[in-house]
């Protein structure tokens, strides 16, 4: 019998109770179905509330077949139903809210109880894991890879050559020995495509899992009374979590407790007005929507593919497939070299055609080939197959097909790289981007600053208190009931038996918290039980404050509490307390008094909050807190401030020299700040994103407000001279953003929060806090800083810079290869001569440059010298310098002219037989490649050994490049056509190839225009 059929019995009268269990199976689900139908005709009929009614599935939900007795008496069927179609009536069938969280045997306060392991394993058995929650990219397996190898046309044209050679080395010297050529080609080919599949199956594989960590977002909830952060795969159907805002909801739920909460279910619906959500009317959240505004606790009732985001992420894949802007390029150069190549290819088939029918030419034993009608048709044939098989190595030689390759390796190890550097690219376009990067707009809190905050000074009015026994006891009770309920934060006991307490909450939350707990004696439990919670307005960035009225139920007074910055606070304020408690008209001059503590506190880099109190009289009850829209429920004039704090968040260590790093690499370090312009000058001062010096005048500095409302013509004139930002809203951020890349900058900025998603996506790389940032600016952004930190920015810059000048660096050694091959190959193509590289010893140095080539080039990491270099432009630099030109056509040049010689007179310099000095031409060609990867280290400076000695894979893919040119040239004679080398041959090889290296030195001492 199914599992699903085995739930609670409910009462019912069942007439004669037969014997077998199926029957009482059968009338108890027709019973129940039948009070549901009952139900639905009249839904004002009084019934039992909680009976647990199994409802009909439709076929969008997915009925689990587990047996939830253990935890729950109500079935995910039920569960779905509720939330799913906004069933009020259903859900006050089952006792509301409450009645769910008994069911599902979860306390509303201290959340559900895991005393093992168990018995989360219980509730993910009953109701599903939270594991579709997004569907990761479809995997790619290795033969879909070779499959895509196998489209290229190199490749194909290889095959048909190798099919030819096969055919007629058969033909011609039987079966033994004709199948030499075109069964090395194939291996060749085969071994091509094999390390192109295999690397970029290696490079899918990768990317697969950075993508799935971008799913791992961290939830708070509260399980057994305590607050922790759990992996979105952990919820399970029980859990209360905590939501805030631009959180994005992790399951669908009930809402249980918090205040203003509005959410963006445009996901789901495509409407873009804000759903309000509460306990009487619309409790019902959907996973995948967004918190814009309040916060909350929410009961989860589904999750996985039983959640609605879930069933509708398991229904799409995602391609994680992307070509960058760099690659598009490299694409656009290998097209152009090619048909650059293909028209050398055609131009040597018409001449070779020309002499072969003009009888210009002679076979192997010295006789005119074509002799008009005289010449057989198997010969012309075959002559006709030489010219073509020449043409057709020449164009592959002109064929660069390992550039894409390289900048697959070049990618995969950056990315990788960066990822234990902190930082998680969400876009490849990112990693080429960032390393032209001209300004970086970076947040203060948690990325320059630790995010560590400590409540170091606190005013009472215009006195500085140290000790709050001075402080009357009705005041104190104020202050320590405003910061107790004017509070998305909270504080409980410790586990594992420490008598610290926990705080929770955002940093500054916490920092007010603890001080309060520690040096006024808060109980923040007791004064929540004394009051009742009337309105909320929640803290966000733009407003910069958050309020709360209460009523106290001791004498059912109404009282409003705000906080939030300094000056905003006391500029809603008309009088202040003093530390008897007592309340003084505030004029103007006191009132300059308070900004100059304010100020005064700002400039030893404190971050300034105001607490401020009213109490509404009787007769303004109605008018102030019933009635109007939110945002005029709780008063905001004529307010008493109680007093000011003073925030230390320190700097991080490291960040001075990290600001210090991108300023000499010619990026320019803007800091934008929603604190004051006091506090914001000296963070910035001590950081180095101003001088010490730096004019107090000047227009580095200036104000959000100030910023929007100059003119456009005015922001434009001005946004070059501005470092610093104070008192900005995301709005500010944007319109600066938008203003430099007018500019012409190439824009990098930071974003913890849900306003910062359109500058993040605005901006040409977003960069989004790893743990402060919300999932909304996460999804906005290219790269997500794991650890917060500007040092890392600063790492990401040069990762950036070196994945730009690796690519360049192979660029440089693949087209030195190419023109030196391609020029050798037709002049020794139209002189009669063999060409000196057949097919399959092109493959073989095509294989070693493509492969291993660029392999020990792609992993050079960043150095010093990339960071003393301006930016580069991407749009208007070329991506082959003047610089690389010159290092290519003489490194190129020298290459061709040792060739033709050992190809025209070599076995007459050498004293050696024709297959020596094919294979010294061979051998050469490939250790000049060696050596020429040396050189390419290092584009602009002579000095190319430096900090060789400290990369030991490139060092490790030098050594295995030589070994393997020793076994070709030793053991495969037969399959490469070549022959035994003696020591002295060797030595002249290497002794010409490493000529390649004082050449690479001499011609960096040639001046040329940098464009």
């Amino acid at each position: 019998m199914p599992d699903i059929l085995k739930f609670k019995e409910p009462t019912l009268n069942v007439p004669g109770k037969p014997n077998k269990k199926w029957r009482l199976a059968f009338a108890t689900i027709y019973s129940a179905r039948a009070l549901y139908s009952l139900l639905n005709q009249n839904k004002k009929k009084e019934k039992s509330r909680k009976l647990p009614l199994p409802i009909s599935s439709t076929p969008s939900y997915v009925v689990l077949n587990v047996k939830p007795e253990a935890v729950s008496s109500i079935d995910q069927t039920t569960l779905t139903a509720i939330v799913k179609e906004k069933n009020l009536d259903l859900l006050l069938e089952f006792g509301g809210i409450e009645g769910v969280a008994d069911a599902l045997q979860t306390d509303i306060k201290n959340g559900m109880t895991t005393a093992s392991v168990h018995d989360v394993a219980l509730r993910q058995e009953a109701f599903g894991s939270n594991t579709i929650f997004q569907r990761p990219p479809a995997a790619k397996s290795l033969f879909h890879f070779v499959v895509e190898a196998f489209k290229d046309l190199t490749l194909l044209i290889l095959l048909l050559c190798a099919a030819l050679s096969l055919g007629f080395g058969i033909k011609e010297h039987g079966l033994n020995e004709g199948w030499y050529d075109g069964g090395s080609i194939f291996i060749a080919v085969f071994l091509v495509i094999s390390v192109s599949a295999v690397i970029n199956f290696q490079q899918n594989r990768q990317f697969e899992e950075l993508s799935k960590g971008s799913y791992n977002i961290m939830v708070e909830v509260i399980r057994d009374g305590h607050r922790r952060q759990i992996s979105i795969f952990d919820i399970v159907v029980g859990d209360v979590v905590y939501l805030i805002i631009g959180d994005q909801v992790p399951a669908d739920g009930l809402f249980l407790d918090g205040h203003s909460l509005e959410v963006d279910e445009s996901c789901l619906t495509g409407e873009s007005d804000h759903v309000q959500i509460d306990s009487h009317h619309n409790p019902f959240l959907f996973s995948g929507t967004k918190v814009v505004d309040g916060y909350a606790q929410m009961l989860v009732t589904s999750v996985g593919k039983n959640a609605t985001w879930g069933e509708l992420m398991s229904t799409i894949s995602r391609d994680i497939s992307e070509q960058t802007p760099l690659q598009a390029r490299l694409d656009k150069l290998t097209s152009s070299i090619g048909k650059a190549g293909l028209a050398v290819s055609f131009l040597v088939v018409v001449a070779l055609l020309v002499r072969y029918f003009t009888g210009n030419t002679e076979n192997e034993k010295g006789n005119q080939e074509f002799i008009g009608s005289s010449t057989k048709v198997d010969d012309m044939v075959n002559s006709m197959v030489r010219i073509i098989a020449t043409a057709v190595t020449i164009g592959l030689v002109a064929i660069p097909e390992g550039l894409p390759l390289a900048v697959a390796v070049i990618l995969s190890y950056s990315v990788n790289r960066m990822m234990a550097d902190q930082a998680m690219v969400r876009k490849l376009s990112a990693c080429e981007t960032m390393g032209s990067a001209t300004t970086i707009c970076t947040d203060k809190t948690g990325t320059l600053t630790l995010n560590q905050m400590k409540v170091t000074k606190f005013w009472l009015g215009k006195e500085h208190v140290d000790d709050s026994s001075s402080i009357s006891k009705n005041l104190l009770n104020l202050i320590r009931q405003g910061i107790a309920l004017n509070t998305s934060g909270s504080n409980y006991g410790a586990t594992s038996g420490s008598m610290l307490l926990e705080f929770s909450g955002s940093p500054t939350e916490k920092a007010i918290l603890s001080w309060a707990v520690q040096e006024l004696d808060m109980k923040m439990e007791t004064l929540k039980k004394n009051c009742t919670i009337l309105h909320v307005e929640a803290f966000n960035s733009e407003k910069k404050r958050s309020g709360i009225s209460i009523r106290s139920k001791a004498d059912n007074t109404i009282h409003v509490h705000w906080k939030g910055a300094a000056e905003i606070i006391l500029a809603m304020c008309s009088s202040y307390y003093d530390a008897s408690g007592s309340t003084n008209d505030m004029d103007d001059d006191e009132r300059t008094i308070f900004e100059q503590i304010i100020e005064g506190m700002a400039s030893s880099s404190l971050r300034c909050l105001a607490l401020a109190h009213k109490q509404i009289p009787d007769d303004q009850e109605e008018h102030d807190v019933g009635v109007g829209p939110p945002q005029k429920l709780i008063k905001e004039d004529s307010l008493s401030l109680i007093g000011l704090v003073g925030i230390k968040d320190p700097c991080r260590p490291g960040v001075r020299k990290a600001v210090e790093d991108c300023q000499s690499a010619g990026v320019s370090v803007r800091m934008i700040t929603g604190d004051n312009v006091f506090t914001a000058r000296a963070i910035a001062t001590e950081c180095r994103i101003l001088r010490p010096d730096q004019d107090m005048n000047d227009e580095s500095v200036v104000e959000g407000e100030v910023f929007r409302n100059y003119t456009q013509d005015e922001r434009m004139e001005k946004v070059d001279k501005i470092r610093v930002m104070a008192r900005s809203s995301p709005f500010d951020k944007l319109l600066m953003v938008q203003c430099l890349k007018q500019k012409g900058h190439v824009v990098a900025v930071t974003g913890d929060g849900t306003n910062d998603a359109p500058s993040l996506k605005e901006a040409n790389i977003g960069l989004c806090m790893g743990i402060q940032g919300t999932e909304v600016a996460k999804e906005s952004s290219d790269i997500i800083i794991l650890d917060d930190s500007f040092a890392s920015i600063a790492t990401v810059l040069g990762w950036g810079r070196c994945v730009y000048n690796n690519i360049q660096k192979i660029i440089q050694l693949q087209l030195t290869v190419i023109i030196a091959a391609l020029v050798t190959n037709v002049v020794a193509a139209v002189s009669d001569h063999e060409i000196p590289f057949t097919v399959l010893k092109l493959l073989w140095v095509n294989l070693v440059i493509d492969t291993l080539g660029a392999l020990a080039l792609a992993i050079e990491q960043p150095t010093k010298d990339l960071m003393e270099k301006p930016p580069v432009s991407l749009s208007t630099q070329p991506l082959i310098t003047n610089i690389m030109w010159r290092n290519i056509l003489v490194q190129a040049l020298y290459q061709i002219v040792v060739i033709l010689i050992l190809q025209f007179s070599g076995d007459a310099i050498l004293g050696v037989n024709k297959k020596v000095k094919d294979t010294m031409i061979l051998n050469t060609s490939v250790l000049c490649q060696v050596f020429n990867q040396v050189n390419a280290r290092k584009l602009e400076k002579k000095n190319v050994f430096k900090g060789m000695h400290k990369n030991k894979l490139f060092l490790g893919i030098i050594g295995i490049t030589i070994i393997l040119e020793v076994v070709v040239v030793e053991s495969l004679r037969k399959f490469v056509d070549t022959e035994r080398l003696s020591l002295g041959q060797w030595g002249a090889c290497m002794g010409i190839a490493v000529l390649s290296l004082p050449i690479g030195w001499v011609v960096k001492c040639i001046p040329v225009p940098d464009v």
